[in-house]
């Protein structure tokens, strides 16, 4: 179990402590890799948050001691001149896991909910319906047996324009920022309206979303409650559930 902290304390972990820690976890995904591939689970975890608030980093740290053939990873780029012809959830479905996978998407079908809305890549009338149907739709995968976990990571405008400026004297960093990150920024108000926005018109499923997620800076884990085989009675009672739940949602540092 990770450290617990005070509420408000956002003080970072130190590094040993923070690579004994992310070992425990890595391990439980290792145990939760096995039990995903017996019981022909189908997961997807949904990584959403500001530009440079952590998710390539955690992304990294939950994928980097599992098999690429369980836990697969997808970014999608922007879409393509036929993809902007096809219905808005086709190419994200299309890359829903199978039976014994997690797929885990760095953004995702909330794009239309953020940047393009914000940006004005999508019309009001687009972004209305992904608003009235994304409920809708995500029962329907949960409903067919998907476990959907949807995570959203934050951090501040101080802490983001540190990041950015990190990003632009480094150079094996410089290829994270885009022009569309700097704009980000001078929209950092814009994308709080959307974040909330979001949460109040999307009804329980978006407010799940923002409002039961956690921030980068805190130290717990999100819950994500996966029904996962209890653990061996030494380890104080601690059950596997929450320990695999840790380990999906753990932040790191980056």
């Amino acid at each position: 179990m990770a450290p617990k902290r005070a509420a408000g304390d956002t003080a970072k972990m130190k590094r040993k402590t923070y690579e004994k820690e992310l070992r425990k976890l890595q391990v439980e995904l290792c145990h939760l890799q096995d039990w995903v591939k017996d019981k022909g689970a189908r997961i997807i975890v949904v990584f959403e948050g500001r530009d440079a608030a952590g998710k390539g980093g955690t992304i990294k740290a939950i994928t980097e001691r599992v098999s690429p053939r369980v836990f697969r990873v997808v970014a999608l780029p922007a879409p393509t001149d036929r993809e902007k012809t096809q219905m808005f959830m086709q190419r994200y479905i299309q890359q829903f896991p199978a039976a014994g996978e997690i797929v885990i998407f760095d953004r995702s079908w909330y794009n239309r909910a953020g940047v393009e809305y914000v940006m004005g890549f999508c019309t009001e009338e687009q972004h209305r319906r992904f608003l009235e149907l994304c409920p809708q739709i995500e029962k329907y995968i949960v409903d067919g047996g998907t476990t959907l976990i949807k995570v959203w990571l934050e951090v501040g405008q101080e802490e983001q324009q540190k990041r950015f400026s990190a990003r632009i004297n480094d150079p094996l960093r410089q290829w994270k920022l885009s022009p569309m990150d700097i704009e980000s920024y001078r929209r950092w108000y814009d994308y709080s309206r959307a974040r909330d926005n979001d949460a109040e018109g999307n009804g329980q499923q978006a407010r799940a979303m923002v409002h039961r997620a956690f921030r980068r800076q805190a130290a717990g884990a999100a819950q994500l409650h996966l029904p996962y085989p209890e653990a061996d009675p030494v380890r104080e009672g601690a059950t596997r559930e929450g320990q695999a739940a840790q380990a999906v949602g753990q932040t790191g540092i980056r």
